[in-house]
C-alpha cells in the first residue's frame, strides 16, 4: 500500500505532456512489453513545468525495432501454434519516473492499490496487461521498473542493466538478465589491469546504481591485488550531464584531477552521455591516458567518431560478447520501408531516410541529436549504427520469453496442449528454468537471474576501418585472453607520469617516497642481506647462510671463515710455534746435561724442567687455534694455556723465594722465609689456585665451536663458555707475573752472577706488556684473527720467558763454561760486598 501511495503521488505530479508517451502497440493473444531510452536526456529540473525529451538515440531506436522483428519472426514462423505475440513498447527517455508511468500503463487492469490486500488469492485476481517486460537499458531505471513488476509476478527480462544490486532476489524476485552482471565486469576489468601490469589506476563513476554499485565493486576488486594502486575515486553527481555552471565546474575538476593523476588507466564506469562530456574535455585538453570502457559506452560509435578522439588517449573497452541478430540487417535493408509502428513512424517524420543512398558518401556519423542538421541519413549507415551486443541480447531476452511459454503450454511444432489461461507468476517460474541454445549461445539463469555469459575486449583504433575491434575476451571462469604483443608492450612501459617508476632494475623494489603523488613510487636499492629478482618486487631476506650480491638481486652463499693453516700469518705463527718446540726441548736437554752446574741450580734446579715442561705445552697449545674449532680444540686452548703458563709462574716465584732465602742475613726475616720456601710446596699451591679457577669453567661453562653470521662470511670461532672464567684466568696470571716482576726487582740488588732476577724481571715485564695489549686489541678486532691474536700473545709470552730467563742460562752452559763453577760464583760474591764495604768469612 505505502508504494501504491508514492506511485499515486509520482504520476498525480507527472504533467499532461507525458500522458502522450512514444510507444508502439500491436494487438496479440500475449502482449509483450518493451521499455526503451528512445531519448536519453530530459529537461527536468527542480522547478516542476512540463517534461520533454531529448538526445534521441539511433542506436536506442534499432533496438525497440529489433525487439519488433523478434516478435515478428516469432509469428511468422509459427514457433508458438495458433498463439499470436503482441507488443505494447514505451520510449522511457531514461527517467525513472517517465519509466514507472510507462510500467504502470503495461500492467494496467492488475494495478489497483486494493489488489494487494488478498496475495493468497493472486490465483483468482485479474491478470496484468503484459506477461513479460523487456528492457530497462539503465540499472538506475530497471530498480525501479523491478519493483513495480514484482507486485504483479511479472517478468521482467533486461538486456543492458548490468548491476550487481539487481541479482539480490529478495528485493527484485522477478528479475532476470540476458547480459552479464558487473560483478564479473568489474573482476574481467581487474584481470586486465593485471593483465597489462598496470600499477595503478583510477575510477570514475556516476551517481545512480550502475555508477555507484560498480564503481564499489571494481574498486574492491583492484584493492584484493595487493601491488595496484587506486589513484581516486570520483563519483558524477547526478546533475553532471546538464549543461550548466555546476557541470561546468565539476567537469573542470575532474579534469584538472586526471591531467595530474599518475594513474596509467582511467576506469568510466558510468552511461554514454557523462562519458561525452569528459571524453570532449580530455580532447580540448589533450589528456592523452589510457580509458576502460564499461559495457555502457564501450561500443558507442558516437564516442569512438568524436574529432580528436585520439588525443584523448587510447580506449580498451568491455561488452557482453557480440553477436549477429539473424536476418535483422537484411529486415533493414528490404522490408523496414514496408513495415509501420508508431516509432517507426516517429523516426521517419523526424529523421528520414535518404531516398537515392546520397548519405551514404558524406560519412556515416550520427549523433545523439541532429534534429538541426536537416540531413536525411543512409538506411545504410543506419544499420552500420547497429550495436550487436545489446540488440542480440533483446533478440535473446524475446526468445527466452518464448521458449517459457512454449514449455508452460506445452507446444510441439503443430499445436500447444495447454490453454492461454497461465498467469505471470507460472510463466515466470518457467522462464527461469529455461535452459535452452539460440544459434550458438547457449543460455541458463542461475539461483540470481544471471546468465553465464563472457565479456569481449575492445579496442578503439582509429587507424582502422572498423573502429572498435574485439581483441580479447573474459568469461566468468577463466581469465582475460587478449593478444601477447599487446601484453608485452604493456609491461615494456618503464615509467609512468611524473617519472613514477612502474618497473625497476632487479635489486631494487617499488616504495612510495612522495606522500602527495598516492601512487607515485620509486625505486629504492634493496638493503644488505636482501634481493629482488623481479622488477619493482619487494626486497626479502637472503637466509642465514647467504648474502646479497653487490646489485641486490640474488643471494650468494656465504664463505666459510676460520683460521686457515694456509693464511700467510698462521703459517708464521706456526713456524714461531715449531721453533718455540724445538728451542724449548733443546734447553731441556741441554739442562738435563748440566743439571749439576751452578747455572741450573741457580734457575731453581729440578723446577726448570717443570718450567720447561709448562713452556712446551703453551707452544704446543697454540697449534690448536688454527683450522676448523672442534669441541676439543676450543676446550684445550685458552683454558689450559692459564693453567701450563702458571705452572711456569709459579716455578719461577719459587725460584725467586729460593734467591731471597739465600741472600738474606736479617735471621728473623730469614726464619719466616725458611717456613715458607718450599719449591714444591709453593709450586703446587699456585698452580693449584688456577686449576681451582680453570676446571669449573671446563666443567659448568667449557668453551664451545660457534658459527656467527657476518654481513658475507659465516665465521667459525671458539666461544669463551664463560667471559668471567676466562677474565678470572687472566687477571690471575697478571697477578701472578706482577708479583714476580715485583720479587725479581728487589731481587736486582743481590749478587746476582746470572743476572737470574733482572733477566725475570724483563720476561714478566714483556708477559705484562704483552696481554695489556692484547685485551683492547681483542675486543677491537673481529673475525678469525681474534683467535690468531690470542695465538700471538700466547707466543710472545712463552718467548719472553724462553729468551730472557732461560736462553742466557744456555749460552753460559755452552760459551760461558768458566762462570758455571761455584769457585767463579763465590769470587763473584765476594767482590760484591767488598765493593759496598762488607766484609765476609772464608
Amino acid at each position: 500500500m505505502l508504494f501504491f501511495s508514492v506511485v499515486v503521488s509520482i504520476m498525480a505530479a507527472v504533467p499532461s505532456e507525458e500522458h502522450n508517451l512514444l510507444n508502439a502497440y500491436l494487438p496479440g493473444d500475449i502482449i509483450i512489453g518493451g521499455l526503451f531510452p528512445i531519448h536519453l536526456q530530459t529537461n527536468r529540473t527542480s522547478i516542476p513545468g512540463p517534461i520533454s525529451c531529448s538526445h534521441y538515440s539511433y542506436q536506442m531506436f534499432l533496438q525497440s525495432q529489433v525487439m519488433i522483428y523478434a516478435i515478428r519472426e516469432v509469428n511468422q514462423r509459427k514457433l508458438l501454434p495458433n498463439i499470436t505475440l503482441g507488443y505494447h513498447i514505451y520510449d522511457t527517455c531514461a527517467d525513472v519516473t517517465l519509466a514507472i508511468r510507462a510500467t504502470l500503463e503495461l500492467v494496467k487492469g492488475w494495478s489497483d492499490p486494493q489488489r494487494c490486500l488478498l496475495p493468497q488469492n493472486a490465483t483468482l485476481m485479474q491478470q496484468p496487461k503484459v506477461m513479460a517486460v523487456v528492457g530497462e537499458r539503465f540499472s538506475e531505471v530497471s530498480i525501479a521498473v523491478s519493483r513495480i513488476v514484482a507486485l504483479a509476478s511479472v517478468t521482467q527480462i533486461s538486456y543492458a542493466s548490468t548491476s550487481e544490486l539487481l541479482s539480490r532476489k529478495l528485493k527484485f524476485p522477478t528479475f532476470l538478465r540476458t547480459i552479464s552482471s558487473d560483478e564479473y565486469q568489474t573482476k574481467a576489468i581487474a584481470e586486465l589491469v593485471k593483465q597489462f601490469n598496470w600499477k595503478s589506476v583510477a575510477i570514475v563513476g556516476s551517481d545512480d546504481e550502475y555508477g555507484k554499485y560498480g564503481s564499489d565493486r571494481l574498486s574492491q576488486n583492484v584493492r584484493e591485488m595487493k601491488d595496484v594502486c587506486i589513484e581516486f575515486i570520483d563519483i558524477l553527481p547526478g546533475y553532471f550531464s546538464k549543461n550548466d555552471s555546476k557541470t561546468h565546474k565539476r567537469l573542470a575538476a575532474l579534469v584538472d584531477n586526471i591531467n595530474k593523476s599518475t594513474a596509467e588507466a582511467i576506469v568510466m564506469f558510468t552511461k554514454g552521455p557523462n562519458v561525452e562530456i569528459i571524453m570532449k574535455a580530455a580532447i580540448k585538453h589533450k589528456l592523452n591516458k589510457t580509458w576502460i570502457a564499461s559495457d555502457s559506452w564501450s561500443t558507442s560509435t558516437m564516442l569512438a567518431t568524436l574529432p580528436g578522439i585520439e588525443m584523448a588517449g587510447q580506449v580498451f573497452g568491455f561488452n557482453s560478447k557480440r553477436n549477429t541478430v539473424p536476418g535483422f540487417k537484411e529486415y533493414l535493408m528490404s522490408t523496414f520501408n514496408r513495415t509501420t509502428n508508431a516509432i517507426l513512424d516517429y523516426h521517419l517524420n523526424h529523421y528520414p531516410l535518404c531516398s537515392n543512398g546520397s548519405g551514404e558518401d558524406r560519412g556515416c556519423i550520427l549523433t545523439y541529436s541532429i534534429r538541426e542538421s536537416g540531413q536525411c541519413v543512409d538506411i545504410k549507415c543506419l544499420a552500420s549504427h547497429m550495436d550487436e551486443d545489446e540488440t542480440y541480447n533483446i533478440y535473446l531476452a524475446v526468445q527466452v520469453i518464448v521458449e517459457g511459454i512454449r514449455c508452460l503450454m506445452e507446444c510441439d511444432h503443430e499445436k500447444c496442449k495447454r490453454q492461454n489461461d497461465f498467469t505471470a507468476l507460472e510463466l515466470l517460474m518457467a522462464i527461469k528454468k529455461v535452459n535452452f541454445t539460440v544459434d550458438t549461445t547457449h543460455l541458463f539463469f542461475d539461483s540470481n537471474g544471471d546468465p553465464s555469459l563472457g565479456y569481449d575486449i575492445l579496442y578503439w583504433d582509429k587507424t582502422q576501418n572498423e573502429i572498435i575491434k574485439i581483441i580479447g575476451e573474459y568469461w566468468p571462469n577463466g581469465k582475460v585472453v587478449v593478444p601477447q604483443d599487446m601484453v608485452r608492450k604493456m609491461h615494456s612501459v618503464k615509467l609512468t607520469a611524473y617519472n613514477c617508476s612502474k618497473t625497476c632494475k632487479p635489486g631494487q623494489e617499488l616504495k612510495k617516497q612522495n606522500v602527495k603523488l598516492q601512487c607515485c613510487s620509486d625505486c629504492v636499492p634493496c638493503a644488505e642481506g636482501e634481493y629482488s629478482t623481479e622488477q619493482g618486487a619487494e626486497c626479502r631476506r637472503c637466509r642465514d647462510n647467504e648474502y646479497s650480491s653487490p646489485q641486490r638481486n640474488e643471494c650468494l652463499k656465504k664463505k666459510i671463515d676460520f683460521l686457515v693453516w694456509s693464511d700467510p700469518f698462521i703459517i708464521l705463527l706456526s713456524i714461531l710455534e715449531a721453533l718455540g718446540m724445538i728451542l724449548t726441548l733443546a734447553f731441556a736437554v741441554l739442562f738435563a746435561m748440566h743439571r749439576g752446574t751452578p747455572v741450573v741450580k741457580a734457575v731453581g734446579g729440578y723446577l726448570c724442567f717443570l718450567e720447561l715442561f709448562s713452556l712446551l705445552t703453551c707452544f704446543g697449545l697454540t697449534l690448536s687455534f688454527p683450522g676448523k674449532p672442534t669441541a676439543a680444540s676450543c676446550m684445550i686452548g685458552m683454558p689450559l694455556f692459564g693453567m701450563a703458563f702458571s705452572l711456569c709462574i709459579a716455578c719461577i716465584l719459587a725460584n725467586l723465594l729460593q734467591i731471597l732465602v739465600g741472600f738474606q742475613f736479617n735471621l728473623k726475616t730469614k726464619s719466616c722465609l725458611n717456613k715458607v720456601n718450599q719449591p714444591v710446596a709453593v709450586v703446587a699451591v699456585i698452580s693449584g689456585i688456577q686449576l681451582a679457577l680453570c676446571v669449573p669453567w671446563l666443567c659448568l661453562y667449557p668453551p664451545y665451536p660457534t658459527q656467527r653470521s657476518l654481513s658475507r662470511t659465516i665465521l667459525l670461532q671458539c666461544n669463551k663458555g664463560s667471559t668471567e672464567f676466562f677474565i678470572a684466568m687472566l687477571a690471575y696470571n697478571a697477578l701472578l707475573a706482577l708479583i714476580c716482576f715485583l720479587f725479581a726487582f728487589k731481587g736486582k740488588q743481590l749478587p746476582d752472577l746470572y743476572k737470574n732476577a733482572s733477566l725475570i724481571t724483563v720476561s714478566m715485564l714483556l708477559y705484562l706488556i704483552v696481554w695489556i695489549l692484547f685485551i683492547p686489541i681483542y675486543i677491537n678486532l673481529f673475525g678469525a684473527y681474534q683467535q690468531a691474536i690470542e695465538s700471538a700473545a700466547i707466543l710472545i709470552s712463552s718467548y719472553s720467558i724462553l729468551c730472557c730467563h732461560l736462553a742466557p742460562k744456555c749460552y753460559i752452559m755452552v760459551f760461558k763454561k768458566e762462570i758455571n763453577e761455584e769457585k767463579a760464583i763465590v769470587e763473584y760474591i765476594r767482590k760484591h760486598y767488598e765493593r759496598k764495604g762488607i766484609s765476609l768469612v772464608k
